[in-house]
C-alpha cells in the first residue's frame, strides 16, 4: 500500500538500513528520542536528563567529555550543588547497561566507543555524503533516493524532550540539517520531473516555516512547471508582504529574480534540468560492409554495445549478441557500432553473413576459410577439419586486438567455433533468435523504432522538404511501417523514386491494413518474404500457434489467455509460444507474455485467412479467449463484491478463465490485462458475442473507476453500445448505457451520466433486467445530488433500494443506501445521514466487502465531519483512505484525501489542510473531471487563506469560478462571495 508520510517521518512498517543491519550489536538513536538497542530488544536508558548525558556523549563521536562539559550540557550556568556526584551516578547507571567496553572512564571524564555504524545519525551523515557525491556525479536518481533513506531514519524530533542547553542546542541544529536535505530532497525532486508531487509537501512545509525563502522560491518552480503561474507570481507576492512586514526587508535577489523570469514565461525554468549526456565511447569497426549514411537513432544501444566492446582491451573476449526479428535494423546497427569501435581494433576487423535464415546456413569451416585467409594464411596451410581450422583461427588471432561481426547467426553452434576466445578482441553477433546457450555473452533485443527515430529515419530518405510539407501524413506512415526500419526504408525508398506521388498518395495505400504487406515490396527488400521465409520454416503446431495467435487485438497476450484462445493447457502452449520467440517472429514482452510485431501480426492474419481450415476455427479461436476473459474478470469482481448477483445474471461462458485466492492478486491480474481484455471487447462484434463482450465490461468497471485505462473502456462501452443498437439487442445496450454511465460519473460529465442512466432504465424494463434496472436509478441518485436536486434523488435512491431488495442485491442495497446518506446530509438531515451510512456499512461488513465498504465509511465520514465529530470523521475516512488505495481506487483515493482537507479545515489546522488539498489535486490529475478539481480549489484556497498566503488562495478561487461559471454550477456563487472585497477584508 503507497503510504505517504511526508519528509523525515518513519513508517512503522518499514525498518530503516540501520534496523536490517542490527544483528546482536548495541545500536543507539538520537534521530528521535534516545533510546539504545540490543538486537530487537530496547534496553532501559534512564530518566530524561540521565538520556541527555548518553547523547551528550554519543553526539563527541567516541572523544572523552569532561564531568565539567558535561555539568554545563546538562545545567548549563546553573547546576545544582550535587552536580558532579548525579553525572556519577548517571554514568555508572549506563554503564551497568551499556557495559564496560563501551561507556569508559578515562582522563577524569567520560566517552562512549562504539562502531561508526552503531549510531543512526553517523549512518544519516554518510548516507548524505553518498548523496552528494552522486549527485556531482549526475545522477539525481541515486541522490534523491538516497536523501530519502536518510530522511527516513528520522523518527519525529530529534533528542525529543531531553532537557539542558546541550541538548536543545543539537537539537535546533539537527533540525535545521533536517529542513536542508529536505530543501535538497524537494530541489532534486524539480530536477527530475516531480514537480506536481513536490507542491503538496511544499505547501505544508512554506506554511509550517513562512519565513524560509528557499522553500518558497522552490514552491515557485514547482507551481510554475505544474502550469499554475498565476499561483507562483501569487507566491512571491506573499512572501514579499510577509517579510515586510515581519522582518521590515525584502525578498533576496534570487526570488526576485526567479519572479521575473516565471513572468517572462522562461522556457528553460519550465524545463527540469536534463541529464548530463553520458560521454560517447569513440567505438569503430575495421574491413566491414560500408555503413548507411542515414543511420538514424538507436542511441543507447549504441552506447551500450559499444562500451561493452571496448571491454576487450586487456581483458578477456567481449562477446554480444543482438537478437531481433527480420527487418528490425540488427545488422544496420551492428554495422555501424562496428565501424565506431575501429581505434580500438587496430589489427583488423572481419565479417561474414551467415545466411543463419535462410534455407542454408554458412558451414562454420567455410566461414574459417574465409577468416584465415583475411589473416594472411596461405591456402595451402588452411586445414580440412574443423577442429583444426578453429584451432589454427585462435592462433592467428593470439596477441592481436580484432573485432569480428557475425551476422545474421542461425544458432550458437554455428558461431562457436568462430569466437576469437583471446584476450584483447571481440565478438559482436547478429541473429533473429536469442543466443541464451552461449555461455558469457550479452545478449541484446533489439525493438523497434521510437517514432521520432523513425520519422527521422524517414525524412533522411525522402528529404527534408516533402515530410515538413506533410509531417501529419509522413507520421501515419511510419506508423503504418510499425515503426520498423526495414519496412520504413522500402516504404521511403517507394517515395523518393516516385516524385510524382506525394506523402499523402503513400500513406493512403498503407492505410489499409490488408495491403500493407503488399505494397511494402521493392525488390529483394521484401518483408513479406522475410516473414514467408521464418513461417515457412515451422512445425504444423508452431504455425497453427502463429496464426490464431495474430488474430486477438490486443498489445500483448498472456500464457493463459494464450493456452485459451488455442484450446491448449498451459504447459503445452508454453512450449510453443518459446519456440516462436525463439525464431523471432513472437516476441516475449515480459514473463509469461506475448507478442507480436504488427506487420507481423498482420501476416499472421494472412496465413490464418488463407491456412486455417475450416474457416470457424478463426471464430472459435476468438470466442474461447472472450470466454477467459468474462470467466477471469467476473472471478475478479466477485472477489471485491461478495454478494453482488453479476454472477447470476451474466452470460454463461464455456471456458473457464483463472481462480484468484487473494483479491491483491486478482486486482494484479485485471490492470495487467486491461488493454488486451478492452481490445477483447471491441474485437467481439458478432451476434454470438456481444451480450459476453458487454458482460465483460460490466465486470471489469474497476477499470474505469481506477483513472488508467478509462478512455479505452468509454471507446469500447461505446462501440459496444452503438453495436447493440444497431443489432436492436435491448438487454445489451441497456447494460452497456449503465457501464457508460460509470465512466461518465467518473470524469464528472454528469448530463451525459444523466442521459445514458435515463435511456438504461427505459430498456432494462423493457428487456426485464435486473442488473441495470437496479443500477440505473442508483445512479440517477448520484447524478442528482451533485446537481443539487435532492428531492429527485430521494425519490430515485429509494427507488433503486426497492429494485436492489427486490433482486436480493444485498451490495448493490448497501450502495443506495450510503448514496441516500448523501442525499440526507445535503437536505440537512444529518442524524438520518449517520444512520443510513452506518446501515451500508454494516451490510458491506457482513458480506466482507472491504472495497465497498469503504465508500460507505467514506459517506459516514462527510456526515460525521458535518456533525462536528472531527475525530472520528477522520478516523472513517482514514480508514476508507487505506483501501481505496490497496484497491488502486484513484479518482476515490483523490476525493477521500480531499475530504480529509475538509475535516483539518474543520478542525483549524489549515497547513495541514493545504497540503492535503494539493495533495488531492495531484492524485486526482486527469481524472474526477473539472467539477470536482473546482471543489478542491475552494478549499485549498480557504486553507492558504488562513495560512497567510492570501494572494495565492485568489488565484485558486478565481480558476474554481471560472470552472464553475462554464459548467453553470451553482457553487459559483459561494466563490464570488470568498472573492468579494468583504470577504478578503
Amino acid at each position: 500500500m503507497d503510504r505517504d508520510n511526508g519528509p523525515g517521518v518513519r513508517v512503522p512498517e518499514q525498518r530503516t538500513p540501520w534496523e536490517q543491519a542490527a544483528g546482536t550489536e548495541l545500536r543507539f538513536t538520537v534521530l528521535g528520542p534516545v533510546r539504545v538497542w540490543r538486537g530487537g530488544e530496547a534496553l532501559p536508558s534512564g530518566s530524561p536528563q540521565q538520556r541527555a548525558l548518553l547523547a551528550a556523549l554519543l553526539l563527541r563521536y567516541g572523544r572523552t567529555a569532561t564531568a565539567a562539559e558535561l555539568i554545563d550540557a546538562l545545567w548549563g550556568d546553573e547546576p545544582p550543588s550535587q552536580a558532579l556526584a548525579t553525572v556519577r551516578t548517571y554514568a555508572s547507571r549506563l554503564r551497568k547497561a551499556l557495559g564496560q567496553e563501551t561507556l569508559v572512564s578515562e582522563a577524569g571524564g567520560y566517552a562512549v566507543r562504539i562502531p561508526r555504524e552503531a549510531l543512526d545519525l553517523t549512518l544519516a551523515q554518510d548516507l548524505a555524503s553518498e548523496a552528494e557525491k552522486a549527485r556531482g556525479g549526475g545522477d539525481r536518481g541515486q541522490a534523491r533516493a538516497l536523501i530519502n533513506k536518510l530522511l527516513g531514519l528520522w523518527d519525529g524530533e530529534a533528542l525529543a524532550s531531553l532537557p539542558g542547553p546541550y541538548a536543545e542546542n543539537q537539537r535546533t541544529s539537527l533540525e535545521e540539517w533536517r529542513l536542508q536535505l529536505t530543501e535538497t530532497r524537494l530541489d532534486l525532486d524539480l530536477e527530475v520531473g516531480c514537480h506536481a508531487e513536490a507542491v503538496s509537501e511544499l505547501t505544508a512545509l512554506t506554511a509550517a516555516q513562512p519565513l524560509r525563502e528557499r522553500l518558497r522560491e522552490l514552491l515557485m518552480v514547482a507551481l510554475y512547471r505544474s502550469g499554475r503561474q498565476a499561483e507562483a507570481l501569487a507566491v512571491y507576492a506573499d512572501t514579499r508582504r510577509l517579510l515586510a512586514q515581519e522582518l521590515g526587508v525584502d525578498p533576496r535577489p534570487e526570488l526576485s529574480q526567479l519572479q521575473q523570469r516565471i513572468l517572462r514565461a522562461d522556457e528553460e525554468l519550465a524545463r527540469p534540468a536534463d541529464e548530463p549526456a553520458p560521454a560517447a565511447v569513440p567505438v569503430r569497426p575495421a574491413q566491414l560492409p560500408a555503413t548507411v549514411p542515414d543511420f538514424t537513432g538507436r542511441a543507447s544501444f549504441v552506447r551500450e554495445l559499444g562500451d561493452r566492446l571496448v571491454t576487450a582491451e586487456g581483458s578477456v573476449m567481449a562477446v554480444s549478441a543482438l537478437a531481433g526479428i527480420g527487418g528490425v535494423g540488427k545488422t544496420t546497427l551492428a554495422v555501424h557500432i562496428a565501424h565506431r569501435a575501429r581505434p580500438h581494433f587496430p589489427d583488423g576487423q572481419l565479417y561474414v553473413d551467415l545466411q543463419g535464415a535462410g534455407a542454408t546456413a554458412a558451414e562454420p569451416e567455410t566461414v574459417l576459410g574465409a577468416f584465415l585467409r583475411a589473416l594472411g594464411t596461405a591456402d595451402s596451410a588452411i586445414p580440412d577439419s574443423l577442429d583444426e581450422r578453429a584451432a589454427l583461427y585462435r592462433s592467428a588471432l593470439d596477441g592481436r586486438r580484432i573485432l569480428v561481426l557475425l551476422d545474421n547467426a542461425h544458432d550458437a553452434a554455428q558461431i562457436r567455433p568462430l569466437l576469437p576466445g583471446t584476450e584483447g578482441c571481440a565478438a559482436l553477433v547478429t541473429s533473429r533468435v536469442r543466443m541464451v546457450d552461449l555461455a558469457g555473452a550479452h545478449l541484446v533485443d533489439l525493438d523497434v523504432m521510437s517514432p521520432e527515430e523513425a520519422l527521422q529515419l524517414f525524412t533522411r530518405i525522402v528529404g527534408d522538404e516533402r515530410v515538413r510539407a506533410e509531417r501529419e501524413a509522413a507520421l501515419d506512415v511510419v506508423a503504418a511501417c510499425g515503426f520498423l526500419p526495414l519496412a520504413i526504408r522500402i516504404a521511403a525508398s517507394r517515395l523518393a523514386a516516385r516524385r510524382t506521388w506525394t506523402v499523402s498518395v503513400l500513406a493512403a495505400k498503407l492505410a489499409d491494413e490488408r495491403r500493407r504487406l503488399d505494397e511494402l515490396q521493392a525488390g529483394d527488400l521484401a518483408v513479406k518474404a522475410t516473414f514467408e521465409l521464418g513461417y515457412g520454416q515451422l512445425e504444423p503446431a508452431q504455425a497453427r500457434a502463429f496464426r490464431l495467435l495474430g488474430l486477438a487485438d490486443g498489445p500483448d497476450v498472456s500464457l493463459a489467455a494464450a493456452a485459451a484462445l488455442l484450446n491448449l493447457d498451459p504447459h503445452t502452449a508454453e512450449d510453443l509460444l518459446e519456440s516462436l520467440v525463439d525464431t523471432s517472429l513472437l516476441e516475449s514482452a515480459a514473463p509469461g507474455r506475448y507478442r507480436y510485431h504488427d506487420l507481423v501480426r498482420l501476416y499472421a492474419r494472412a496465413c490464418a485467412e488463407r491456412d486455417e481450415q475450416p474457416p470457424v476455427e478463426r471464430e472459435l479461436a476468438l470466442s474461447r479467449l472472450l470466454d477467459f476473459y468474462l470467466a477471469t474478470a467476473a472471478g475478479v469482481y466477485a472477489l471485491e463484491r461478495p454478494g453482488d448477483r453479476l454472477a447470476d445474471h451474466r452470460e454463461p461462458t464455456q471456458y473457464a478463465g483463472l481462480a484468484f485466492a487473494d483479491r491483491h492478486d486478482a486486482q494484479d491480474w485485471l490492470y495487467t490485462e486491461a488493454n488486451s481484455l478492452l481490445a477483447c471487447v471491441r474485437q467481439s462484434s458478432g451476434r454470438g458475442t456481444l451480450r459476453r463482450a458487454v458482460d465483460l465490461l460490466w465486470a471489469a468497471k474497476d477499470l474505469a473507476e481506477s483513472g488508467a485505462n478509462s478512455k479505452q473502456y468509454e471507446a469500447a462501452a461505446t462501440a459496444m453500445r452503438d453495436l447493440a443498437h444497431e443489432m436492436g439487442d435491448d438487454r445489451a445496450e441497456g447494460r452497456a448505457l449503465t457501464t457508460l454511465t460509470n465512466v461518465r460519473l467518473v470524469a464528472g460529465r454528469f448530463d451525459l451520466a444523466e442521459r445514458d442512466a435515463q435511456r438504461a432504465m427505459v430498456l432494462a424494463r423493457a428487456a426485464d433486467d435486473p442488473l441495470p434496472n437496479c443500477w440505473a436509478p442508483n445512479d440517477l441518485g448520484i447524478i442528482a445530488l451533485y446537481q443539487n436536486r435532492h428531492s429527485d434523488g430521494e425519490t430515485y435512491l429509494e427507488q433503486a433500494i426497492a429494485n436492489f431488495r427486490a433482486d436480493e442485491n444485498r451490495p448493490g442495497e448497501a450502495s443506495a443506501l450510503c448514496n441516500l446518506s448523501r442525499i440526507h446530509l445535503a437536505m440537512g438531515r444529518t442524524s438520518s445521514a449517520v444512520t443510513l451510512a452506518q446501515q451500508g456499512i454494516d451490510i458491506y461488513d457482513g458480506l466482507g466487502h472491504a472495497l465497498r465498504g469503504a465508500n460507505g465509511r467514506y459517506a459516514l465520514g462527510l456526515a460525521l465531519t458535518q456533525r462536528g465529530h472531527l475525530s472520528d470523521a477522520a478516523e472513517r475516512l482514514g480508514e476508507a483512505l487505506a483501501v481505496f488505495r490497496d484497491s488502486r481506487q484513484r479518482l476515490w483515493e483523490g476525493m477521500t484525501i480531499f475530504r480529509l482537507a475538509e475535516v483539518d479545515l474543520a478542525a483549524r489546522a489549515p497547513a495541514q489542510a493545504a497540503a492535503k488539498a494539493e495533495k488531492a489535486l495531484a492524485v486526482l490529475r486527469g481524472i474526477g473531471g473539472e467539477w470536482r478539481r473546482g471543489n478542491v480549489l475552494m478549499v485549498l484556497g480557504r486553507a492558504l487563506r488562513d495560512v497567510g498566503q492570501a494572494g495565492r488562495a485568489q488565484v485558486c478561487w478565481h480558476e474554481a469560478l471560472a470552472i464553475y461559471e462554464g459548467l453553470g454550477s451553482p457553487e459559483a456563487a459561494e466563490v464570488r462571495a470568498l472573492l468579494s472585497p468583504a470577504a478578503a477584508a
